[in-house]
């Protein structure tokens, strides 16, 4: 059942929502040659606690970790390992907080020193993407009209979307109907209305669509193990222009 959500709930969405904001930019600040993920997701988890909220993902469907962190070739549900970050690397920070009985869900990939131009153009038109759904998170339109337009820009520019894991609504659940397709036609899937809080998130690979499940039941790859990357905001849908709840400044900024 899809739950639209009062203006005082969405203030309580908008503190998670910046908050994990401000969490992604804390660890983006640590992110370098030598690091190990597990490295980031302890500085995540110690600054989600000092900051009121609890790690959202951490114990969700017994998933281990407080990030998400997904290098290279992961997809999504990469799991913080000793890896240490190596120049050229990418790393996708997936991360949620829980707070005053709501959730939020954002997610940024990051380059690790000098990336390739190849590998800069696979991030950029990842996150071009995510803007371009957004800007069709408006009230009258329908779920279709989001889809098509990141699976439009992404193809354009020769990459895949992942179409096996999609966004989703958020609220007093992390995973909340509707799903948000990275994939679909326009005027398709369900009418958007005023007050559904999303999560859009593109998840993009340099060469093919396809992914395989690793053993561990979480970790998603891209099977011709080209780069991912994958970008993520919280958007209510409102009448003219969506209201973006989360926000990447605190990251291109370097200002929390």
């Amino acid at each position: 059942m899809i739950r639209l959500k009062t203006e005082e709930e969405i203030e309580i969405l908008r503190e998670n929502a910046l908050l994990v904001s401000k969490t992604l930019a804390e660890v983006g600040r640590h992110i370098a040659p030598g690091v190990t993920t597990l490295e980031l997701n302890k500085i995540a988890e110690t600054f989600i606690r000092d900051n009121g909220a609890v790690p959202a993902f951490l114990g969700y469907g017994g998933f281990p970790y407080t990030l998400c962190i997904s290098v290279n070739d992961v997809v999504v549900h990469g799991f913080a390992s000793d890896y240490r970050l190596t120049e050229g690397d990418i790393v996708s920070l997936d991360c949620g907080t829980y707070m005053k009985g709501f959730y939020g869900d954002s997610a940024y990939t990051f380059p690790v020193g000098e990336i390739s131009p190849e590998t800069e153009n696979l991030l950029r038109v990842t996150k071009e993407s995510l803007y371009k759904g957004i800007e069709k998170a408006v009230h009258g339109n329908r779920m279709g009209d989001i889809s098509f337009a990141v699976q439009e820009h992404v193809e354009k520019a020769g990459f895949s979307v992942v179409r096996e894991m999609v966004g989703h609504g958020i609220g007093t659940k992390l995973h909340e109907s509707p799903e948000v397709p990275n994939y679909g036609r326009r005027g398709d899937g369900k009418k958007l209305t005023e007050g559904l809080v999303i999560c859009i998130e593109p998840m993009v690979n340099a060469g093919a669509r396809n992914v395989y499940l690793h053993d561990d039941g979480w970790t998603l790859s891209t099977t011709d193990k080209k780069k991912s990357a994958h970008y993520e905001l919280m958007v209510v849908v409102k009448k003219g222009k969506p209201d973006v709840l989360s926000t990447f400044d605190f990251i291109e900024n370097n200002n929390s």
